[in-house]
Parts: structure tokens; sequence; C-alpha cells
């Protein structure tokens, strides 16, 4: 009696049940005593080091398992209590499972409360003790059973369930209990007791980025489960994630580590050639990512053999619930297989999703920084055989092509082992009938190519001309500032339009071709399987429920590999393109490594030789660019290098660089060099950054540096002093301050041989001055110094002059020496000289004190007052924010009123309804026709058919070709919709962009800009309706499913109503992380393209300071840093599909349970097999509606980024058509001044401080003034670039604001301070818009000295302009800039430093021309050089934004004291010296 007592099944669990309760009861004693005692213990707030114990996680899931669990037996039990009546021991066996639920959960509840941060370093002993206590009852319930079942020969598998799995996860639980660690963080509490959120708000999490990903030490159980990803998901969860949370890259994935092993293989493969070719190219990325694509490997194997245990399980199991048994327990065996496959299954396909995208990463990586390395050291031929954006254009796209390749890597031979799998299923169930599915599959997929090949063909289109919009729109926003000057901007949106319909057209015939294929992909099932039945019919094999059912989940299997066949056709055909686009830029020729031959500093006296040289830009060219170039010079001397627009003064410095091709001779430097470009090169980041350009902070040296420069005034003036983050391209320093800043750099350096290429030219007078005496002959006195200029005053310190002409060394010698000699330098200096003798006649120079003016106006007037010159914008910001702000990241969830934005753009969602009515259509149709064969066919051969063969077969392709309509008409809707809404949203975004203020322009990087109308624009046009729509239907095919599935297992709604419910929550924890890591994607994937587009224009002073090493390095940090986003978002993306995948694995385990447990005959074994078929796929498709989802929010965000910049606040409208001008205004060009005020933002103080003056009508005036004191900034206002803060201008009595910007802008013309020059030809650059005949173009071209230049080219006017102008001297640009001014001929000219750039003979013979041809017009000159204003009528003199002297220039002359009059004097007696 006594052992029976022993064994009874209903006493252990009402044993076990006690035991959980007691358990229970203890612990909400011990949390209320806990509460109550926390009442009283507020303390003081300290900083505690915590401990997370190291097996928190999976002790907290262990116990969350547990409790459902048992919630699954529980609700089993009731099903069965249900079915087979109610007794007193069924209810002890269901109170048992019921406090087991609810003790486990609430242990799981204590856990994540109490646990997650600890002072302790282990588990508390009370849980240690009750773990112990629970591996011990449950040794002795499964002891007890294996004794009742041997005794009496049975027991309810639940018993069997329960107590082996409550043994298992109790020794685990044990295991963590005793042997867990802990794991250190620092976190603050704080001091008073509050809420969980307060306390999350006020902890300080240690910086992510100082340790290294745990998934490079991650076990094998955190590894398969994602587990070491699930900290940061936390985090996410918890609060907006930063580039700072997020892990570094293990070592293996890391660039660093990579690119060695890349390089390494590529170059050993160059042995022999020394071109790359796409097989190299494509051997090497293999090479370095051999591990992954062999893990990945064995992943897809175990994937794809575990994804067809379903389709060949189903047929057995039909045969069982239909009373067909082979061997015992049958059915819990079929159970299991299915539920191990599904197991295996969603482990291994999770494995291999991540390896190939870690693959992906390591790629891309690779090739970027190959990329990156290749564009540092390209020679100047090669560079200017493509543009920059062509360039960037194998980083952005190319690489990330090759990169995304990796998904399809193992496609090949996986679509023959699918389809070999399939047809072996099929040959079992069918038989010879399976050879019409071999040939169906092999027809679907012919008609595939075809199509395959034009979604390729509309691709590549579509590819080509997104490159030229994008090539135009780079180009268009470099140059805003003049194209809004010019008032040329729509013109140019115009034509991004154009290029935007172009592209649109093969948009459209892509998504229309991808709407086709989806109709095949949808179709594909239905029409295999007509074959294959068909085909049954005509053989005579019997069809059975079972064995149709094996194959229509076979044919569901089969249906991905049939559909990704053209797809990977297509992207093999892809990759090799971008692999041979690649390998050819990689091939392109580099700059020669022996052009000079450096010599150890120590050696010789030499700093710098050049015998018998010939020099050249373009090997192709018939003459050297330079030639019998001779020239030696000793160490400390100064150099100065002279000569006319265009004789080769740069590129001789370019030879002494090694920039050039060297035909022959020899250059040989002794020491470092340091550079300063004729054109300004500033990089994104800080003053100081600029200038240290990757030394050690040398504090005595900086504030020399800054002194000679001097800059401190203006960091003074700037809110950040040398921390104000500079714009691109320095948009937010005047001209004169970049050129110091350059200055500054090159000082810095402490080199041996500095190179100056005419830096004096952008600055005025006085500060050219002290920077010629403070750094050529101050601080670099005992340098080496060469130096080009064209302000002659700068020869006579010369230890040696060198004139330039043609390409050749004229003449050479100290500065008397070849002045006596006569010829083109004595024209030079005589230009200069009659310049000059302008000053003459006032008698200024002889009456005015040198150092008394000087001093007398520096006290007067500071040095440096700001740089609101140029394009100079916000030096007066507050404190509160730089000019140039990170970019603005939202947060949180995205709003739903951007989903509904994005829905009802097209047609305000109209079709929305009718592609949903669609998509359910087809849905029912499908399950029809699937019903309808599992109904209407016998479940074995000795039944006979319920229906004859041929109305089987015609009712079956009635409602299969009724589906395949349903799929057409959606996808065709719904591409109609995403087509209608991209282009919507495009137009919007670029008017937007247009019409944008320029302090949009100056305070936005054009990375940014370009972002929307690149990346996230291809995310509209080509991905996001697609992923809206699969949610949508994936959703419907969801409810499909559960509907299926219901019919026959209705019970199934106790467990899948949980289940979704923690899918959902799942969701909702994993999608703030998500999110957040798919924003930091976005965010720092334009720094390594800025970083790169910015090396690529500033590569020559860079290999000029031999900085190569610092900014590969710099590169390197920049591609893990938008690697580790990019990898852990791939790792949080599987580590929510993998709990999701189980989940939804446990609804279809548990209906399957059912479906044994049913008496035999409750339900139709055909329907129930039929639940079985839509089940296999049930967690797919769970997964696929949270991937989809998950994807969907991370990719709405470009709509949210393009929402975003089409509501850019606009400039005032471009016409008024209440008040516009008579066609001849201006009649006069009088320009009338009242009170003047100028604030570049609400909340900075004013630039412009109150100006009246008039500018006279068909007068010249100048406007003169130290840099920064408002010369440019009161031009700006002229053209409404910036809008009055108080005060009028008005034009012949017209007030300029009330006119509209094109009406106001089209009247006036300028030559702005920076020459621009578009890509294209000369006729074009000259006349864009084609108003102007080839005469007329000629006439311009020689009137600004240009048409000789033009007329040596071969093509004349259609001579080629490469990017910027860059085959053109900057001299030269400005002369085209004149020649514009010349066509267009407007009455009000404004001269900003046009002339800064060219030497004096050609300035004076613009300023003739411009006297000629401009003398009925208003003309407004800013001017450096003070003989360019001499012959104004009036000159206005600003200091500080205030007008302080406004007079003709005689009168300003005779007054001695007048600050024109000293300014004139310092100028004149800086010239004195080469006069």
């Amino acid at each position: 009696m006594a052992s029976h007592l022993l064994l009874n099944p209903s006493l252990l669990r009402l044993f076990t049940g006690s035991l959980h309760l007691i358990l229970l009861l203890g612990a909400i004693v011990s949390w209320v005593c806990e509460k109550i005692r926390g009442n009283g213990d507020e303390g003081q707030k300290q900083s505690v080091r915590h401990t997370r114990l190291l097996f928190y996680r999976p002790t907290l899931y262990s116990c969350l398992s547990l409790s459902f669990f048992n919630l699954a037996l529980c609700v089993f039990y009731c099903f069965y209590w249900y079915t087979n009546g109610r007794s007193d021991e069924k209810i002890v066996i269901l109170v048992d499972l019921g406090v087991k639920t609810v003790a486990w959960f609430y242990l799981s509840r204590f856990l994540k409360n109490q646990l997650q941060n600890v002072s302790e370093t282990k588990f508390p002993i009370v849980l240690r003790l009750w773990w112990g206590a629970f591996v011990l009852v449950s040794c002795y319930c499964l002891a007890m059973d294996i004794l009742y079942y041997k005794k009496y020969q049975t027991l309810s598998a639940l018993f069997w369930a329960s107590d082996i799995v409550s043994l298992v996860m109790g020794l685990v639980l044990c295991y963590f209990g005793f042997h867990g660690e802990c794991e250190a963080t620092i976190l603050e509490e704080p001091l008073l007791n509050g809420s969980d959120t307060n306390d999350r708000e006020s902890n300080q999490f240690s910086r992510g980025d100082e340790t290294v990903t745990p998934f490079e030490s991650a076990g094998i159980f955190s590894t398969l489960t994602f587990s070491w990803v699930g900290p940061l998901v936390s985090l996410g969860y918890n609060r907006r994630l930063d580039l700072e949370d997020i892990p570094q890259l293990s070592t293996f994935d890391s660039v660093r580590t990579t690119y060695p092993v890349f390089n390494d293989k590529l170059e050993s493969g160059r042995v022999k050639s020394n071109r790359v070719t796409a097989t190299m190219l494509a051997k090497a990325l293999i090479y370095s990512t051999r591990w992954e694509i062999g893990t990945s490997a064995v992943c897809v194997i175990i994937f794809t053999l575990a994804s067809y245990v379903g389709p060949y399980l189903i047929d057995y199991f039909v045969q069982y619930l239909n009373g067909h048994q082979d061997v015992r327990n049958e059915g819990y065996i079929l159970v299991s297989a299915f539920t191990i496959a599904k197991v295996l299954q969603c482990l291994a396909q999770r494995q291999y999703y991540l390896k190939v995208q870690q693959a992906g990463y390591r790629a891309r990586a690779a090739l970027v920084s190959k990329i990156y390395n290749k564009g540092l050291s390209l020679s100047s031929q090669s560079k200017k055989g493509r543009t920059t954006g062509e360039i960037i254009n194998f980083m952005a796209v190319d690489a990330e092509r090759i990169g995304d390749f990796s998904w399809y890597v193992h496609d090949p031979w996986t679509i023959i082992l699918d389809v070999a799998l399939a047809l072996m299923i099929l040959y079992r169930t069918l038989r010879l009938a399976s050879l019409a599915t071999l040939a169906a599959t092999i027809l679907v997929m012919l008609v595939n190519i075809p199509l395959g090949k034009l979604e390729k063909k509309f691709q590549d289109k579509l590819m080509k001309s997104k490159d030229e919009r994008m090539k135009s729109t780079t180009e268009v926003l470099k140059n805003m500032r003049i194209l809004k000057l010019q008032a040329r901007e729509m013109k140019f949106l115009s034509k991004i339009i154009e290029l935007r319909n172009a592209e649109a057209g093969w948009l459209r015939k892509y998504l229309y071709t991808t709407a086709i294929i989806a109709f095949v992909f949808w179709g594909t099932p239905a029409f295999v399987s007509v074959s294959t039945f068909g085909a049954c019919l005509l053989m005579g094999i019997p069809l059975e429920s079972g064995k149709i059912l094996s194959a229509l989940a076979t044919f569901r299997i089969l249906q991905e590999p049939i559909y990704s066949l053209p797809g990977l056709v297509s992207m093999i055909v892809q990759t090799r393109v971008s692999l041979d686009r690649v390998a050819s830029f990689l091939s392109l020729d580099e700059l020669q490594p022996d052009v000079v031959e450096k010599l150890p500093v120590s050696n010789s006296e030499i700093a710098l030789e050049i015998t018998d040289g010939s020099f050249v830009w373009n090997v192709s060219s018939p003459t050297p660019t330079l030639e019998d170039i001779n020239f030696k010079v000793s160490r400390g001397m100064r150099v100065a290098i002279c000569g006319t627009v265009g004789s080769g003064k740069s590129s001789l410095l370019s030879s002494i660089l090694g920039e050039m091709q060297k035909l022959s001779g020899t250059v040989r430097v002794s020491g470092t060099k340091a550079y300063v470009a004729q054109s300004p090169w500033i990089r994104g980041g800080t003053i100081e950054e600029n200038i240290l350009f990757c030394k050690e902070m040398d504090r005595e040296r900086y504030n020399m540096v800054l002194d000679a420069c001097s800059l401190k005034k203006d960091l003074e003036i700037l809110a950040f002093g040398d921390q104000t983050i500079i714009g691109e391209r320095g948009i937010n320093l005047s001209g004169g301050q970049k050129q110091r800043v350059q200055i500054a750099r090159a000082l810095y350096q402490d080199a041996d041989i500095y190179l100056f290429d005419d830096p004096f030219s952008a600055v005025d007078a006085h500060t050219g001055s002290h920077l010629f005496n403070e750094c050529i002959l101050g601080l670099l006195d005992s340098k080496t110094v060469i130096y080009v200029t064209h302000q002659m005053e700068f020869l006579p310190a010369a230890d040696l002059i060198l004139v330039m002409k043609d390409g050749k060394i004229y003449q050479i010698g100290k500065y008397g020496d070849i002045l006596k000699s006569g010829s083109d330098f004595k024209k030079l200096v005589g230009a200069h000289e009659e310049a000059m003798s302008a000053i003459d006649p006032t008698g200024i120079r002889k009456s005015a004190s040198p150092e008394g003016s000087g001093d007398a106006y520096a006290k007067k007037l500071p040095e440096e007052q700001g740089s609101q010159d140029g394009n100079n914008v916000d030096n007066y910001k507050e404190k509160s924010g730089q000019l140039v702000q990170e970019e603005e990241r939202e947060e949180g969830r995205v709003g739903f009123s951007v989903y509904w934005s994005y829905i009802t753009t097209a047609y305000r969602g109209l079709l929305v309804p009718f592609i949903l009515l669609a998509q359910s259509l087809f849905q029912l149709l499908q399950i029809g026709s699937n019903y309808w064969l599992a109904s209407a066919t016998p479940v074995s051969t000795d039944m006979a058919p319920p229906v004859a063969s041929s109305t089987l077969m015609l009712v079956y392709i009635a409602l299969a070709i009724g589906s395949s309509f349903c799929i057409l008409a959606r996808a065709l809707l719904l591409v109609t919709a995403s087509f209608k809404t991209t282009t919507i949203l495009f137009k919007k975004m670029h008017l937007s962009i247009f019409r944008a203020p320029m302090s949009f322009f100056d305070s936005t990087p054009s990375s940014r800009i370009l972002n929307r109308a690149s990346t996230d624009q291809s995310t509209v046009d080509l991905e996001l309706a697609y992923l809206v729509g699969q949610f949508a239907f994936a959703i419907i095919q969801l409810l499909g499913i559960i509907g299926v599935v219901s019919q026959v297992a209705w019970q199934v709604f106790f467990i899948f109503i949980p289940v979704l419910a923690i899918c959902i929550w799942l969701e909702q924890y994993y999608v703030p992380s998500g999110r957040e890591l798919a924003r930091l994607c976005g965010l720092y994937k334009a720094p390594v393209l800025q970083h790169f587009s910015e090396t690529l224009s500033g590569a020559e002073t860079i290999r000029s300071f031999d900085q190569e090493f610092n900014f590969r390095d710099l590169s390197m940090n920049l591609i893990d840093g938008y690697a580790r986003p990019r990898f852990h978002g791939a790792a949080a993306m599987e580590w929510l599909s993998l709990r999701v995948d189980m989940l939804s694995l446990l609804t279809f385990a548990f209906a399957l349970g059912i479906l044994i447990s049913l008496p035999k005959g409750t339900v139709d074994p055909s329907i129930a097999g039929l639940a079985v078929t839509y089940g296999l796929s049930l967690n797919a498709l769970q997964s696929w509606i949270v991937w989809t989802l998950s994807n969907m929010e991370t990719k709405i965000i470009s709509v949210e980024r393009i929402l975003q910049y089409s509501s850019v606040a606009s400039e005032p409208p471009l016409v008024v058509e209440s008040n516009r001008p008579q066609s001849h205004w201006p009649t006069h060009g009088e320009v009338s001044i009242q009170d003047l005020q100028v604030r570049y933002a609400q909340h900075m103080p004013l630039v412009l401080h109150g100006l009246t003056c008039t500018f006279f009508g068909e007068k010249k005036t100048g406007i003169v003034g130290r840099t920064g004191s408002g010369k440019s900034t009161l031009i700006q206002t002229l053209f409404r670039i910036v809008e009055p803060a108080g005060g009028q201008i008005s034009i012949d009595g017209i007030n300029i604001l009330s006119l509209g910007l094109h009406d106001l802008r089209s009247r006036l013309s300028i030559i702005p301070q920076e020459p621009t020059m578009f890509e294209g030809t000369v006729r074009s650059n000259l006349d864009p818009l084609e108003e102007y005949t080839d005469e007329q173009i000629w006439e311009a071209l020689d009137k600004c000295q240009l048409g000789d230049k033009v007329r040596e080219k071969q093509s004349k006017l259609d001579s080629s302009v490469s990017e910027n102008g860059e085959n053109w001297s900057v001299g030269q640009r400005q002369l085209v800039c004149l020649g514009r001014v010349l066509l267009k001929k407007s009455k009000i000219l404004v001269l900003d430093e046009a002339t800064a750039s060219v030497d004096t003979a050609t300035d004076n013979l613009i300023q003739q021309t411009l006297k000629q041809h401009f003398s009925d017009s208003t003309v407004i000159t800013i001017a450096h050089r003070i003989t360019s204003v001499l012959d104004s009528a009036m000159v206005l003199l600003l200091d500080n934004g205030r007008i302080k002297e406004y007079d003709s220039p005689d009168k300003l002359l005779e007054d001695k004291s007048s600050f024109f009059a000293k300014l004139v004097a310092e100028y004149s007696m800086r010239s004195s010296s080469s006069r």
C-alpha cells in the first residue's frame, strides 16, 4: 500500500505543487517585507560599483521558459479534461501545473526587477537552495515515473515531458547558480528611491565603444541563441543608442585585419602584370572571407535538409491520423521529428543569415579601404579621366553591391540541391509524375530568364540615369551660391528634373517588370501543381490527400529557388560589372614613386635641385607642360616665382611635389615639405584640427603660428574659438581666413622646405604684408621657402627669382639683375609701376610716415574683425551651437504621420483598399484551391474518390487562375501607387531644397542632401513599397493560416494568442534598438564618403605633408564606425527572428500535439494534413512578419528624412506678380542704401550697423576695408542672399524687398571671389542657357584676354572643362567668370575680388576692358589691390560693419589723416621696394 502511494502520479503532483506554492508564498512575503523596509531606507546619493551576474540572462530565460512550458501543459491538459471528462486526479494535476506556471513566472520577474544590477557576487542563497531542491524533487519524480511505468506498462506522456524537462532545466539552473561570476558595470544610483524609469535615466552606462563586441568571446550557446547581443538590445530599449554605445568590432572583423589579408592576396596576383582583373579581385575577396563563407555553407546545408523534413513526413502524418500506424507511439515520433527539424532549420537559418552578412561587411570594408588608398595615390592624369562623383560611386555603389552579393554566394549550388531534394520527395510520392514537375520547373525558370534579363537591362539603365542625375546634383549643390546670385538655380532644377524624368522612365519599366516577375513567382506553385497533378491523372497515378499535401508543401519550398534563379543571374552580372569597374579603377596609373629623389637632410646644403626637367600633366599631350627646367636652391634660400596667367608657375610647384609625370631630368629634394595651395583646401573638423593636421599639440608653437597668421582676433570673435567646426569646403570662413588657416597649417609642421602658391592674393594689403613679414621673413627666416606671387612688392625679398613663360624658366636671378636685363620681367614690373603711378600725383607716399600711418590705422581699425566676408556666414554664432551641427536625428518610433503621408501621397491613398482586396481574394482562392484538393481526394487507395478526376482538376485550375489574376492586379496596383508616390516625393524635396535660403546650404554639408537624393530616394524608389505591401500581405496570409489550422484544432488559440502577444512584445522590445541602429548606419555612412571626397580634393596637400598614413588610419576608423551599427543591427535582427521562430514553433508543435491526441475520426485526416501543410510555414511567416515590420520601420526613415528636407524654410518668392519691374529696369543703376542693418539670424548680433550711402548710377564705386569689415556681406544683402534686419536698399527708387528674387538677381551681375566653372565645355560655361551666338562668345573671350588661349585648343569653344574647372588655372577661371558678365552686360556689375588671382598686367587689361564696356553701368568693386579702386568715382571704406569714410578717392587722399589715405600709404609703402 505504501509503495502504491509513493508511485501514485497524482500524489507526486500534489507534492511538487505544494513545494511551488510554498516558494510562491515565501517570495510574496519577502517582497512585502522588502517594500516595508525600503520605505524607510531613503539615503544619500552614492556611487556604487554594480555587478551583473554572468548567467543572469540565461537564468532569466530559463525561468521564463519553465513558466511557458508549464502553461502549455496546463492548456493542453484543459483540452484533455474537456474531451475525457473531469476527475479529482485531473484537478490535482491541473492545479499543480497552474501553480508551477505562476511560481516560475514570478521568479523570472523577480530576477528581472531585483537582480538585473546587484552588488552581490552570486545569486541569493535562497534561490540556489531552491534550485538544488528542485533538481532533487525532479530526479525523484522521474525515478517514480520509471518505476510506475515498469510496474503498470503505462504512463501519461504529460508526466514524462514534465519531469524530464524539469530535471534538465533544474540542472541548468544549478549550473548557473553555483558557477556564476560577475560582470561589472559602473552605475550611479540616485540618492532618493525612485521609479525604475528615474533610475534608468540617471544611470551612466559605460561606453560601449571602449569594449570589443561580446561576439568575439561568445560561447556556443550564446552564439546559437544570439544572447551576446541581448545587452545591446536591452540598452536600446531603455534609452536612445549612440555610436559610443555600440561595441567595437571583433579583431577578426575589423578592416585593420581584413584589409591586409585582402591586399596581400590581391597584390600576389599582380606580380606579372600591374593590371587588376575582376577575377583577381573576386579571389582576394573570397580568400579574405573564407571562414564566413565556409561556415555559412554548412549552415545552409543543414537548413535546406531540415526544411524538406516537413514535406517528406506529411503523408505519414495523414496516414497516421487515418488510423495507419507502423510503430508504437508513431504520433509522438512524428511530432518530435517535425519539431526537431524545425528547431534545426531555425538555428541554421539564423546563423546562415548572420554569417553571409558578416562576410559581406568584411568584403565591403576591405574593398572600400582599397579604393580609398587608390584614390589617395592616383596620378593627376588618372584623376582627370574620372570625376570625383564617379570615383566616389566606386565606394558608395559598387563596393556596396559587391558586399551584398554575399547573400547570393551559395545560391548557384543550393538551387541545384533544392531541386534535387524536391524531386526525390516527389518521386517517392508521385513516381514518374515528378518528371512533369521537373519540366514545369525548367519551363518557369526559362520564362524567368528573359524577364530577369529585362529586369537587369532596366536596372542598368536606371543606375546610369541615376549616376547622371547625381553627378549634376553634386555639381549644383557645390555651386549653389553662384547659381542663386545669377538667378539660375531654377534652370538647373529643371535640368535635374529632366534627368529624373529620364531616370523615372527606366524606373517605371523596371517596376512593372518586377510586377510581372511577382505574378510569375506567386503563380508558380499553382502552375507546377496543375502540371504535376494533371500528369498523375494522365499516367493513372492515384491521387491521395497525403501525397497531394506533401507535394503542395514541396512546391511551396521549390517556389523560392525557381524565383531566385533570374535574380541570381542578374546579381551575378551586376556584381561582375561592379568588379570590372572597381578593377579598372584599381588598374589606373598612380603617381610615379621615382619622380622625386629624396636626399638625407644632413648630407647636403642643397635643399632642392631640378636638372633638365621636363614634366607633363597628360602623357598623351604633344608638348610638355614644363620643359628645360634647371635650377638649384640652397638650404635657407627664399625663391620667388612670377609670370603671367597660365605660364606654369603652379605646375612648377607641382613638379617639385612629384605630382606631375616626369618625362626627363632629375628632381632632388632634401628634407620635409609643407605646401600651401592657391585654392585653399580645408578639411571638415575644427580650426585646431586643420592647423595641427595630425600632429601633437605644442601650445607655444601653436600660439606663435596664430600670431604670425593674424588668426587670434578671428578666433576671439568666433563663439567657439579654435574649436569652431568648419563647414564643408570651409563654407563658414572667408577666403582670407581659409588661406590663413592653410598657411598656419604649413607653419605648424616645422618642415624644411615650404612651397606657397600665391596665398597672399586672397587677403587685403595690410594682412598680406603682415603675413609676408611674419611668416616668410619671420618664422621661416631660416627655412627654404619657394613662393609663387603676382604681387611684385614681394619679389625684392627673394634670394632668387624665377620668371615663367610658356612652361619654361624664362629668366632666373636676383631682382636687380633680371630687372636690368629687360624683357618680360620688366613688363611685369612696369605694369605694377603703372598701376602704382595713380598714387603718385597725390604725394601720399612721400608725405605719409610709413610707421605712423600703419600704426595709426592699426589702432583705429582692428587687424581682423571676424569674417563677415566672402562665404562666411555665422562667425557671430552664439554659444548655443556651431554653424555645422551633427546631422539632425529623429528620436523614438517613426510617427504614424510618416506612414500616413507615405500611403496617402499617391491618389490620396485610394488604391490601398483595392490592393488589400486583391490580396485577400488571392488568399481565399489559394486556400480554397488547396482545400478543394485535400477534401476531394481519398486519404488512401482503398477509398473511392469523392469527385471525378476531371471535375477535380477543372475546379482546381479555375481557382488557380483566379488567384493568379488577383496577384497580377495586386502587383500592378502596388507598382502604380509606388511610382506615383516616389515621383511626388522627389519633386517636393528638390523644390524645397532649391528654394531654401543660402544659410541652409552653408550649415548643411552637401553629403547630407546627397544622401537623401541618392540612398533615401533609392529606398523609396525600389524597396519601401515592396516592404509595406509585404507586411500587409503577410498579415493577411497569417490570418488565413490560423483560420485553416483553427478549423481542425481550435484549441490552438489558447497558445497562439499568448505567443502572438509575446512576439509583439519582443518586436516592440527590439524595435527601438533596431531603429536607432539603422539610423546610425545612415548617419555614419556619410562621413566615410565625405572623408573620401575631402581626400580626393586635397590629395596633393595630404601627400605634400606626408600624411597619407594618418588619413588612411582615419578612413579605417570611419569604415569600422559604419560597420559597427550594421553588424550589430544584423545580429539584433537575428536575435529577434530566432525568438519569434521558436515561439511560432511552439504554436505549431502545440497544434500537432492536439491533432495526435484527438480521438480517431474527430477530424478529417485530409483537412488535418492541410492544416499541418500550412502550419509548416507558420514559424517562417511569423518571423517574416516581424522581420518585415522591423525592416519597414527602419526603411520608412528614408521617407522621414525626405519629408524633413521637403519642409525646409523657403526664400522669399522668386517673382512678385503684383510688383514686377519693367523690362529695361534698372535704367540708371543708382543704388540707395538707407540705415541698412544686417544680421545672419534672429539670435545673432548685427553685422552691418545702419549703413546709409548712395552708389551713383553709371559710376564706379570701390569698397575697401580690412578682412572681415563687412564688404561681402553688403554685396550679399544687395542680392538678397541675406535679408536686411532693418533699413532698405533701393535701385532706381524701387525697394529691392518689394521685388521677387529672380526679378532682382537676374538684373544684376557679379564676378564672385571664388571662380566657378562647371563640367562641360567652354561654350556651356560662358552661355549655359544658350542665349548668345558664337561671335558674341568669341568677342567676350577676347575682351577677357582668353581668346588666344581657347583658339590654341583643338576643340575651340567645345574644349572640355573638367570637374570644378580643374584643367584651367585659377586665374583663367576668374577670366571665364569675367567673360560671363561681359556677355550679359547688366546695368549693375559687382566685382568681388575678381582679379585677385591674376598678375598685375592682366589686371590692368581687365580694368581697361571694364572701363570701356561698362562705362554706362554702375560698377561696384571690392578689391584688395588698392589700384583697382583708385579710378572709382566714389570709395566706401567699411570698418566692423560701419561706414568710416565715403567720398571720391581724390578728396580722401587729399586728407592725409583719412583712413583711406593711410590704407593707400600702407599699400604704397609695401610696394616701394619693388619700384
